[in-house]
C-alpha cells in the first residue's frame, strides 16, 4: 500500500472510531472532536474563556467549551438546539436585526472566542456548496471583527477551494496569525477545512 492510500485509509478509520467514540462520551455530534482537535492544536479555548457560537446546533460544540471551562457562552441557530449547561441559545438567523446585541448581552461583556460551524445545505455541486460556506464564514468573520475583545480568536468552517482569498485577507488584517487546518475527525472524502484565526488586534 502507498503511502497516500495509506493515510486515506487511517483517516477513514480514524473518523470511523470518533463516531463511536462520540456517541460513547455522550456528545450530540462528531463535530466535538474536531473542536477538540482544533484545541489541542491551537489552544483556543481558555479557561474562563467567553464565547458565542454560530450555528451552533446540535450543540457538540457547546458541551466541548463547557467542559474546557468557559466561563459563559451563547449560541444561535436557525435549527432549535436543546440546552447546554447554562448557554444561552437563540433560534434565530445571526443576520437577522438585534441577533448581535442579544448574544452580546447574554454573556455581559465581549466574547474572548467567536466559533463558526455554519455551512450552507449542500446542492451537490462542488463550487456551489464552497461558495455559499465561504460566504457564511465571512459573514462569521465579520461578526468576530466587530464585536471581538483584543487579543480574541476566531474559528470557522470552510470548504476547500479557490473563492477564499477574501476572507483570509479580511482576517490577515485583523489578526496576528491566520492559519487553514484540516482535523482528523474531519471525514476523508469532506472538503472541510477550518480556519484559525488568533491575537485579534482590536
Amino acid at each position: 500500500m502507498d503511502d497516500a492510500r495509506r493515510a486515506h485509509t487511517d483517516r477513514v478509520i480514524a473518523a470511523a472510531l470518533r463516531d463511536r467514540q462520540s456517541r460513547e462520551a455522550g456528545y450530540r455530534a462528531r463535530a466535538a472532536y474536531k473542536l477538540l482537535e482544533i484545541d489541542e492544536k491551537f489552544k483556543i479555548l481558555k479557561r474562563g474563556s467567553r464565547i458565542i457560537d454560530l450555528g451552533c446546533a446540535p450543540g457538540g460544540w457547546l458541551q466541548v467549551a463547557f467542559e474546557k471551562g468557559a466561563a459563559r457562552i451563547a449560541g444561535v441557530d436557525l435549527l432549535p438546539v436543546e440546552p447546554v449547561g447554562e448557554a444561552v441559545i437563540f433560534m434565530g438567523d445571526i443576520a437577522e436585526p438585534g441577533m448581535t446585541d442579544k448574544l452580546i448581552r447574554a454573556l455581559g461583556e465581549k466574547p474572548s472566542l467567536v466559533l463558526s460551524d455554519m455551512a450552507a445545505n449542500t446542492s451537490g455541486h462542488k463550487q456551489t456548496d464552497h461558495i455559499r460556506t465561504v460566504g457564511l464564514a465571512e459573514l462569521g468573520a465579520q461578526f468576530a471583527i466587530e464585536n471581538l475583545a483584543k487579543n480574541g480568536a476566531f474559528v470557522a468552517k470552510v470548504f476547500q477551494g479557490g473563492a477564499q482569498g477574501d476572507l483570509l485577507e479580511l482576517l490577515k488584517a485583523n489578526f496576528d496569525e491566520v492559519r487553514h487546518w484540516k482535523p482528523p475527525a474531519s471525514r476523508p472524502e469532506s472538503p472541510e477545512t477550518f480556519v484559525i484565526a488568533r491575537g485579534f488586534r482590536g
